[in-house]
């Protein structure tokens, strides 16, 4: 019989991925959280170094899996929502938190007219976001969009406290609609890199040509 705990131990696991057990992964989570004696206080310095240190970049590649792993990414110190969610996953799981992660297409009313046109929709589908088990929950965290950015473009920040989900706002600064969820895809112990690929290359043929 599976129990939780051992569902929870799959959520702990490092992947070629999720390389928790990476070098670099593990003196960055050990780093980051030495300091604090709670899983809830790890959680949240880790969520805002990945939101606001590595960078948001929607331009970066996405058609290889290593370009999705996680020392990978952090060394680079910029990434796409999934890459940042894979770097959340993997510092957390390297620090025993159990972690996993989600996605859901979303429509961002406000996203940048050169990355709509390069996209051919403003839906960003398979966005990625973490779930990490805290105080016996499993609470959402979503570390996309980093602080420079918001404030650059009045967007409201996604703030993470380890006890409620953190996701994107309706609404912008000024009021603006500005994320919209459309629909959500589950959760996952590693990434379907396979399954976001191929929707990849479904929804915008212009950026992700069948190799």
């Amino acid at each position: 019989m599976t129990t939780k705990r051992d569902t929870l131990k799959l959520y702990l696991k490092p992947t070629s991925v999720i390389d928790s057990n990476s070098k670099v992964i593990q003196e960055k989570a050990t780093s980051l959280t030495e300091k604090y004696s709670s899983q809830r206080e790890k959680a949240r310095e880790l969520f805002y170094f990945v939101r606001d240190r590595i960078k948001y970049n929607p331009y970066l590649a996405l058609s290889s899996i290593e370009d999705y792993r996680a020392s990978k990414t952090l060394q680079r110190g910029e990434g796409f929502c999934i890459q940042k969610a894979v770097v959340l996953t993997a510092l957390a799981r390297a620090v025993g938190i159990p972690a996993r992660l989600g996605f859901a297409d979303i429509r961002n009313h406000l996203a940048p007219k050169e990355l709509t046109e390069l996209m051919g929709t403003n839906i960003f589908f398979y966005h990625g976001y973490s779930e990490l088990w805290l105080n016996n929950k499993w609470v959402k965290a979503t570390p996309a969009f980093n602080i420079e950015m918001c404030n650059k473009f009045d967007i409201r920040p996604v703030e993470f406290d380890g006890s409620r989900d953190a996701v994107f706002h309706e609404r912008n600064k000024r009021g603006e609609i500005h994320i919209e969820y459309l629909k959500y895809h589950g959760t996952f112990a590693d990434l379907p890199f396979r399954e976001i690929k191929q929707v990849f290359i479904e929804k915008y043929p212009t950026t992700h040509a069948r190799k």
